[in-house]
């Protein structure tokens, strides 16, 4: 319904007109006399102040009426009748200056302290959330093995990782400490304490893994995201694993006359080492060391590996890639399907 002016309106509006007219006559005519000057000028105060009163309550009106809401003091309008176009015509008509208003959700902070929605900060952090790697390395010119942990610059000192690892029957001492493109690296050295070598057991480097691993995510919740051991003992399991099929890569080549590399690229996944060396060890393959890489979703590892002593011949190598192709291909395969 369109809303037309009314008489009274018009009446009103005239008769302030005119009255402004007459005050600023009365005002500036030279033959005024002081008196009439003052008592003009109190009228002329009165009179603004009945003016901003009357264009308050309009404003009031049309303020109400654009959010939907019913102002009492305009008992001529319903509130199904205050429609914000109409209203908008209407007081334009009528000189009255009128804005729409728009609702709009603003995400800001206020003096460095966060504001920001709960879950516009968690995709925020997700995307942030660095991406943790821990490697077991078998340097030949090193009597102990090297393990090395970076998690973007969020790392402490570890203590609690080397006490962890302590208690597998380890001797840990802590190596150099390097950051490169603001990424933290921790290393350590660790040794067998009954026979103070280097660890070569892929059974002891598998537990090794998983203890790091584990107490990353009890010490920075924030990676079991990124970590394929998120979904099993984390807060908050990976929302994108990587697809076995594409994921896997493995290479066959020598390492000397005595041992061949191999190289495994896989979907990371709990015993994942332990089930490589049981293939393996099926097939009559002895794995002499090996050296393990994760990061993140996806576990690099590198096993040293011989058949009957020697390095493995091209057909053996076939057999192995085959093998393990099968296998780590379906992460679900069974005992009894074996």
């Amino acid at each position: 319904m369109i809303m037309k002016e009314t008489s009274k309106q018009r009446v009103s509006k005239y008769l302030f007109s005119y009255i402004g007219v007459l005050i600023s006559s009365l005002i500036l005519s030279p033959i005024t006399s002081p008196l009439i000057r003052k008592l003009t000028l109190s009228l002329s105060i009165l009179f603004m102040a009945i003016a901003n009163a009357f264009c308050t309550s309009l404003r009031s009106a049309i303020s109400d009426a654009d959010s939907g809401v019913y102002s009492p003091s305009l008992p001529q309008f319903t509130a199904s009748k205050l429609h914000s176009s109409a209203v908008f015509h209407t007081f334009s008509n009528s000189g009255v200056a009128v804005s729409r208003r728009r609702r709009y959700t603003v995400l800001c902070t206020l003096d460095g302290v966060d504001s920001l929605s709960p879950a516009l900060k968690d995709e925020q952090e997700s995307v942030s959330i660095p991406l943790p790697i821990v490697q077991i390395i078998q340097d030949p010119e090193c009597d102990a093995t090297t393990v090395e942990i970076s998690f973007g610059d969020r790392l402490g000192l570890l203590i609690d990782t080397m006490k962890a690892l302590k208690d597998l029957g380890l001797d840990v001492v802590k190596g150099v400490v390097t950051t490169q493109d603001s990424v933290k690296k921790t290393q350590f050295l660790i040794t067998r304490l009954d026979t103070g070598r280097k660890v070569e057991d892929p059974d002891l480097l598998e537990n090794i893994r998983l203890t790091i691993i584990q107490n990353l995510i009890k010490y920075h919740p924030e990676s079991s995201e990124r970590l394929a051991m998120g979904e099993a003992f984390g807060i908050k399991a990976p929302k994108k694993k990587p697809d076995v099929d594409i994921a896997t890569h493995i290479h066959v080549k020598d390492d000397g006359p005595k041992r061949s590399m191999l190289y495994v690229e896989t979907a990371d996944r709990s015993g994942l080492l332990m089930e490589v060396v049981k293939i393996m060890a099926d097939i009559n393959i002895h794995v002499e060391s090996a050296e393990i890489d994760t990061e993140g979703l996806i576990a690099k590892d590198k096993f040293y590996v011989s058949y009957g002593g020697a390095a493995l011949t091209r057909s053996m190598s076939q057999v192995l890639v085959n093998c393990l192709r099968y296998y780590l291909r379906r992460p679900e395969t069974g005992e009894e399907s074996y």
